[in-house]
């Protein structure tokens, strides 16, 4: 993460630097990092101690990003935090550059899918128990290592689990305590244990737009301070 910061450039230093972004540049050509696909999410609050925000989906074409859609999305009852500080169970929002490793959902996908979508049945759980060997991940069924009390039965969210994508935060190697199960989902009644959640149609149509030949991943920052998306 590299912090936002205000300087002063006297104009040798512009001439040797080169000029800055314009104001009205699209926001993926402001971050440090989007993951070198055609495909952006990015998903921003105002701040640290927000539960709502913006999501945005872009495309890269012909060298410039445009917006695909965008939709009012909503973040974790503790807020965000930087993902490498994040604590499991604090409902903290994780903000940094993620890729997007599957979809799964409760409801058949929308026509048009690409992604790989598993369908959650009565066994589909996410394993959450730190002691296991299958943290931090898709389980059916649910292993004898994995308790039920430190993980979560997919198909008890059927509103908020209809369609999802898997965000991959500490999924290649994950760590233990860090935390694990966060989804872009569809809303539920208010914020999230940690997820980013949008309306269903809007999770609908990013599912239909998303292309894993393209390399989508997702952005999740704050408009300013140590965790601005244009850190990412």
């Amino acid at each position: 993460m590299r912090p936002v910061v205000a300087v002063v450039l006297a104009a040798a230093s512009l001439l040797t630097l080169g000029a800055l972004p314009a104001a009205d540049t699209e926001l993926p050509e402001r971050l440090a990092d989007t993951g070198g696909g055609s495909q952006l999410i990015t998903a921003v609050a105002a701040d640290t101690d927000a539960t709502t925000g913006t999501l945005t989906w872009w495309d890269l074409r012909a060298g410039r990003w445009t917006r695909a859609g965008s939709a009012p999305a909503r973040f974790g009852a503790g807020g965000l935090v930087e993902g490498t500080a994040r604590e499991q169970g604090t409902s903290t929002t994780p903000t940094g550059l993620y890729d997007l490793p599957f979809a799964f959902g409760v409801e058949a996908p929308p026509a048009g899918t690409r992604y790989t979508y598993l369908p959650v049945g009565e066994s589909s759980w996410w394993c959450q128990d730190n002691a296991s060997r299958s943290y931090n991940r898709w389980t059916d069924p649910r292993p004898a290592d994995c308790r039920a009390a430190e993980s979560e039965r997919l198909a008890a969210f059927p509103t908020q689990y209809a369609h999802a994508l898997v965000v991959g935060f500490n999924y290649d190697r994950p760590v233990r305590g860090r935390g694990a199960g966060i989804f872009l989902h569809v809303n539920g009644r208010a914020a999230t244990a940690g997820c980013v959640s949008v309306p269903n149609d809007a999770m609908r149509e990013v599912l239909r737009w998303a292309d894993p030949a393209r390399a989508p991943h997702i952005a999740i920052g704050t408009t300013g301070g140590p965790t601005a998306i244009t850190g990412y």
